[in-house]
């Protein structure tokens, strides 16, 4: 009877780059050349849903990890140089951040370290929900313009944070640069030169100190990979510092999200049609022949009912009575909608921030906690100072907002009167009644907006700003067209007039010339830099504690995917030992290496060294199939199912066709060995094998062959007890559940199934185009189960997490 059971199978159209399994249920994610990011379960390999590569995003994936609660999913984008979180219950983009060079490698971990601090922190409730009221969702009728964020967004930005427990994702580039990722969205470390590119790394769960293998190119050009080890001891001994501090500031970073979105729904309220008034009365005074001034010949039309030929052309051939009904009411929708989402968005998100900032601040006095991390106090001052400034700039533009509604609401109903009565129509009893304060009011508004300027002329092609909210929304570095008008203004001339409060630092600076993009801008560069200065301190005293080089890269390996190369990194969290296995084909084909390093870089680790001898693995195991299989074995790949356990695939003697070996190797002795390895200096590994321990395994009855498969990689998760192998050719995948045995009636049923699947594999390239056309269709077929499926994601959630 078969180890293991095989639960799916699948033939896939494009080439496989990543795969990773979910550390929460039975589901692994999948990207291909294509830029496609798949999500399938594990029963029967059914593809939940994909994420098709976009324009705004790339398709040119990187890496891949997930979130430690398996809720999101991220990935690296090489042609965008962004990183992008992608919800598992939908194929939706959460959240994207650029980054600085391509990530090469990525890891998401989650901190397991508990002390009294940690454990009251993790406990408490966070008291924002009892002071502030949650923040509303997006209206449905608008999209942000960047086509990245779907509709009703806002709840998902601020459920961005997780679980309480501090998890960090780590970032690795080919320029020799780290950054880290507290919550996957503050970051709280950079990390410079180190030397060659990034492969794979591993943060250990106590945050003492981070493995990374990186591929050095050496004078001679070879290509060499190496073990290096950098100590984070300050993230360590500070560590409930780190997690509140990181906390708050990934709330400031998901309510920065939050306003960037409300203004963006705040500029696609606003429409071009408000600006028809300007660009008209503009092409007026340019094909008019008289002198006289646009506001005289409305203040006459007000006073005496009377119009210039001039003036009554454009208001009945070009403005025209529904035009100006049309034109009315898009400017009452649209300030109605600007003015709703300023109330309930903008200055609800900036009260929020303000809280948050405080409650930093706080942090930052308390200068034997937090100091040691780079919190400054006065980075954190000019931070809610922004804050402030960009509060007050949303309120300026509610009441300007407020003004144009009532002016446009006065001036349209008077000029509807007025081109009624040209064009000799009934006046409706209604709106023929205008007193005397009507009248004064219009004309107060015609000379305040109707007047020419040619300055403005000269910056913006129109004589005139008759609408005033617009000039609020650009993104532009200029100053206001028409700033608020500040004469009489009571408070103002109190301030110019106090020495002690003009230059206060209690009072936040309004920029009464500036747009709310513009505030909005400066807000977020001063609370980038309050958030950058922590990550740059602890980003410095992060050091090199071991650089070990191990083994050089053939040149017949170069073309090979960097995903699927060993060495492989695992943090036993029992033992605090950071684990690299790796092979090295070149020098010991049949042979597997495991490097062991304590997690704290000063305390030794026995049995630092070993190595494993694969050769005759099968050769001892009392098993009539066992003895049939004999022969010198090699490793294509070795990956962590659990600390004490290493999940392999086994190539046979190639004079049997090279036969693949799925095993479950135990590591309890080999890691038991008294042993020492004496590292010699200034010597890479592979040349120093002979002094390297060498251990057998016995088997036992932990594997199964890999019948019309050649296959060659595997990714597991010995939490979930599952395995998913993928053949040489990156296209064809079965997936295993590790720890019940496969029946023979199923095993007959699969060796049947792997047949045809290894006939479509060998004739795909002859096949062509008709061949890709056969997969399509029945990718097609799954993509119209894809809803049901992600409908079940959902209700079998609890069943999977519990």
């Amino acid at each position: 009877m078969p180890a293991f059971r095989q639960v799916g199978e699948k033939q896939l159209p494009n080439t496989v780059l990543f795969m990773a399994w979910s550390p929460k249920r039975d589901l692994i994610a999948l990207a291909n050349t294509s830029g496609e990011l798949l999500l399938h379960r594990l029963d029967s390999f059914q593809r939940v849903w994909s994420l098709p590569p976009s324009e705004y995003t790339g398709k040119d994936i990187t890496a891949l990890a997930w979130r430690p609660d398996g809720k999101i999913l991220a990935f690296s984008l090489g042609d965008t140089k962004q990183v992008v979180f992608c919800g598992v219950e939908k194929a939706e983009i959460l959240h994207v951040f650029p980054i600085q060079s391509p990530v090469t490698c990525m890891h998401w971990m989650e901190v397991t370290e508990e002390n009294s601090a940690l454990t009251a922190f993790y406990n408490s409730e966070d008291e924002s929900v009892l002071f502030l009221p949650k923040l509303p969702s997006l209206p449905k009728s608008y999209s942000t313009t960047s086509k990245i964020f779907s509709e009703e967004k806002s709840d998902e930005i601020t459920n961005l944070l997780g679980e309480v427990r501090l998890n960090v994702l780590v970032l690795g580039g080919g320029s020799g640069s780290v950054e880290l990722y507290a919550y996957g969205m503050y970051k709280i470390a950079t990390v410079t030169g180190i030397s060659g590119t990034c492969r794979s790394l591993s943060l250990s769960s106590d945050l003492k100190s981070l493995s990374i293998i990186t591929e050095v190119r050496t004078v001679d050009s070879d290509t060499q990979i190496c073990y290096c080890q950098l100590d984070t001891g300050l993230l360590s001994d500070c560590l409930p510092e780190v997690t509140r501090m990181a906390r708050k500031f990934t709330h400031i970073s998901t309510l920065l999200q939050y306003l960037h979105l409300s203004l963006t729904c705040m500029c696609e309220a606003w429409d071009d049609i408000l600006m028809q008034m300007d660009h008209r009365l503009t092409k007026f005074v340019q094909e008019k022949n008289t002198s006289t001034q646009v506001h005289d010949e409305f203040l006459e039309l007000l006073l005496w009912g009377q119009s210039s030929p001039e003036l009554q052309a454009l208001l009945m051939n070009q403005l025209t009575v529904k035009g100006l009904k049309k034109l009315g009411m898009s400017i009452e929708s649209s300030y109605s909608s600007i003015q709703k989402l300023v109330i309930s968005h903008l200055l609800s998100g900036s009260e929020a921030l303000l809280y948050h900032l405080g409650e930093v601040k706080g942090m930052s006095l308390w200068k034997q906690k937090f100091e040691p991390l780079g919190l400054d106090s006065a980075a954190v001052e000019g931070a809610i100072t922004a804050v402030g400034s960009f509060s007050l700039k949303a309120n300026e533009l509610l009441q300007v907002i407020d003004k144009s509604m009532k002016n446009f609401k006065a001036f349209f109903r008077w000029l509807y009167v007025a081109m009624l009565r040209m064009c000799d129509e009934h006046v409706p009893p209604e709106l023929n009644k205008m007193t005397q304060k009507d009248i004064a009011f219009v004309s107060d508004f015609l000379s305040e907006h109707f007047s020419e300027n040619k300055e403005l002329f000269d910056r913006k092609g129109k004589y005139f700003n008759v609408e005033r909210v617009g000039q609020y929304l650009k993104d532009e570095e200029e100053d206001l067209v028409s700033p608020p008008n500040t004469k009489g203004n009571q408070w103002l001339k109190f301030l110019q007039e106090s020495s002690h409060l003009k230059e206060s630092p209690l009072l936040f600076p309004s920029y009464p010339h500036k747009s709310l993009h513009f505030v909005k801008k400066m807000m977020e560069g001063v609370i980038e830099q309050c958030l950058q200065k922590p990550a740059e301190v602890i980003g410095k005293s992060v050091h090199q504690a071991a650089f070990l080089p191990l083994y050089t890269v053939p040149e017949s390996s170069e073309n090979t995917p960097r995903l699927f190369e060993l060495p492989s990194l695992w943090n036993d969290k029992k033992a605090k030992v950071h684990n690299v296995v790796f092979s090295m084909p070149e020098i010991s084909p049949s042979k597997l290496y495991l490097l062991r390093k304590a997690t704290d870089a000063h305390r030794h680790v026995p049995s630092s060294v070993m190595s494993i001898d694969l050769s005759h693995i099968l050769d001892n195991v009392d098993n009539d199939d066992a003895k049939s299989h004999c022969g010198v074995y090699s490793c294509l790949d070795a990956r962590f199912y659990d600390d004490e356990m290493l999940t392999v695939v086994l190539r046979g003697p190639e004079e049997e066709n090279g036969r693949r070996i799925l095993a479950q190797l135990p590591l309890s002795s080999t890691l038991s060995c008294e042993t020492e390895f004496m590292w010699e200096p200034n010597k890479r590994l592979d040349q120093q094998t002979s002094a390297i321990p060498c251990h057998g395994i016995v088997l036992g009855n932990q594997w199964r062959e890999l019948e019309n498969m050649k296959a060659q990689f595997v990714a597991v998760n010995g939490i979930r007890k599952v395995s998913c192998v993928l053949s040489a050719n990156l296209r064809h995948v079965r997936v295993f559940e590790m720890d019940v045995e496969d029946e023979d009636d199923e095993g007959a049923d699969s060796q049947n199934v792997s047949a045809d699947q290894d006939a479509l594999e060998t004739t795909m390239s002859s096949q062509g185009q008709e061949e890709d056309e056969g997969l399509m269709t029945k990718e097609h077929k799954e993509a119209t189960e894809g809803p049901n499926a992600e409908d079940k994601l959902e209700s079998e959630e609890s069943l999977e997490l519990s």
